[in-house]
């Protein structure tokens, strides 16, 4: 999503270097945690086999940077096992790439999975490996409940959660909060009060990348999973209440109370034609075009990577306001690690993937969130992923997955369609509730099969 600068790679490359420059010189000195003999410790207190000679294939989504950046990871797990890790960036049709290598018997050992409904489709091809006897108890160990369940199928555990994306987050510019005199909110009726402040102090309060369609069905999760709680949000992500139902106008009555079009930057119009990008770039350019941009801790990079603004000074994070009582809450993206081939090396990859140590390589370069809870948090760079993991932990049962992954493509995520347009209409118009909802069932119906 991003287009880091050139002086920010270079950054990201020597910090790659120095942690496995540091994994390279050993382990703890009692002995304990990993080391840099075949054969190491993977965290969980499993001794990760000799693979002198093994030759594994991983296949995952990201390219560029961010795909180096996970190589940081294979090869510390080179390094422990002798086993030697070839990584197939994908791009974002992982299904289209790696699917047809599957149908002709020659898949990668491992998968990185960007959704849950790709690791449900390729388990009901049975195409996918069981986990129980590899990682049942780490995972048990390591992760929420809710981790599980989004990597089982039918009950059977077929993935294990690598990254995960908060995407309950507000990026605020602190000298315009600075200079208007407000404070970051803990609740809608706060945050509303700030925005109209910011608003009235000159600087529109809220940049939305309405023309992506995406940020807008972030936005409704996020909203819809602290109004109508998460037992609710599980019902509508399954379909099994209607888009219709009281719970999603409340939702959507909320939305349009928030999006007023006086507090947003380019008003209803200027929000429908700005990609996320620009979103978060006119919050963090001199002068400032907004004083917030709502989205998850990739936001970070863009504003690193595309702006002069330095994160933890101009730019700081609060997690989306509470709504009524509803708790600390969280709507996350992530990747799935599952095993395409059942190999005593792919088996060791998975089992080291799940453990902290595993986690602890990638967040130290920054960029990075884990949903394993044993991931140190002084491994994460800065105050700023310190805060933006720990809220992620926090939500406990209140974490709940993006809802348009979990739907079928042509309703969730697809461009011009399905949630993604329908959302746009509704900013267009937020009067217009009873219509959206209509339509978003009528959609439903079409993508379930109704």
């Amino acid at each position: 999503m991003t287009n880091l600068t050139d002086g920010f790679l270079r950054r990201l490359a020597v910090v790659a270097v120095l942690v496995l420059l540091a994994g390279a010189c050993g382990g703890d000195d009692d002995g304990e945690g990993a080391t840099d003999t075949n054969g190491g410790d993977t965290g969980n207190g499993e001794e990760l086999p000799d693979l002198s000679g093994v030759q594994l294939e991983v296949a995952l989504v990201p390219t560029g940077t961010e795909a180096e950046l996970f190589g940081a990871v294979f090869e510390a797990f080179e390094q422990q096992t002798g086993a030697s890790v070839t990584v197939t960036s994908t791009g974002d049709d992982i299904a289209a790439v790696i699917g047809p290598r599957i149908a002709g018997g020659d898949p990668p050992d491992v998968a990185l999975l960007p959704q849950p409904g790709l690791l449900r489709d390729f388990a009901g091809q049975g195409a996918l490996q069981p986990l129980e006897d590899v990682v049942g108890e780490a995972v048990d160990e390591h992760y929420a409940q809710i981790w599980r369940e989004l990597g089982s199928v039918d009950g059977e555990l077929y993935g294990v959660w690598f990254k995960a994306a908060n995407k309950s987050l507000i990026w605020y510019n602190t000298t315009v909060f600075d200079d208007a005199g407000i404070e970051p909110p803990e609740d809608l009726e706060g945050f509303l009060e700030v925005a109209q402040t910011a608003t009235d102090f000159g600087v529109p309060a809220l940049s939305i990348g309405g023309g992506d369609g995406w940020p807008l069905t972030d936005w409704f999760e996020n909203v819809y999973l602290r109004t109508a709680g998460p037992e609710t949000y599980d019902q509508l992500a399954a379909h099994e209440i209607p888009w219709t139902d009281p719970s999603v106008v409340t939702a959507l009555e909320t939305m349009a109370e928030t999006f007023t079009p006086t507090v947003l930057a380019g008003g209803t119009q200027g929000t429908l034609s700005t990609d996320f990008n620009t979103s978060v770039t006119r919050v963090f350019t001199e002068p400032p075009d907004a004083a917030m941009v709502f989205e998850g801790d990739f936001v970070g990079a863009v504003i690193t990577g595309d702006t002069e603004t330095e994160l933890g000074e101009g730019a700081d994070v609060f997690p989306f306001p509470e709504i009524e009582d509803s708790g600390p809450a969280v709507v996350s993206g992530g990747d799935v690690a599952v095993l395409l081939d059942d190999t005593e090396g792919g088996r060791a990859l998975i089992e080291y993937l799940a453990s902290p140590e595993a986690g602890e390589v990638r967040a130290e370069l920054g960029g990075f969130i884990s949903p394993n809870r044993d991931v140190d948090i002084d491994a994460y760079p800065d105050e700023i992923s310190r805060t933006i993991a720990e809220s992620l932990i926090d939500a406990g049962e209140n974490l709940r997955f993006d809802l348009s992954d979990l739907q079928p493509s042509s309703f969730g995520s697809t461009q011009g369609q399905g949630m993604w347009k329908l959302f746009q209409d509704f900013v267009a118009d937020t009067s217009n509730v009873a219509g959206i909802t209509e339509q978003l069932e009528a959609a439903a119906n079409v993508a379930y099969g109704g």
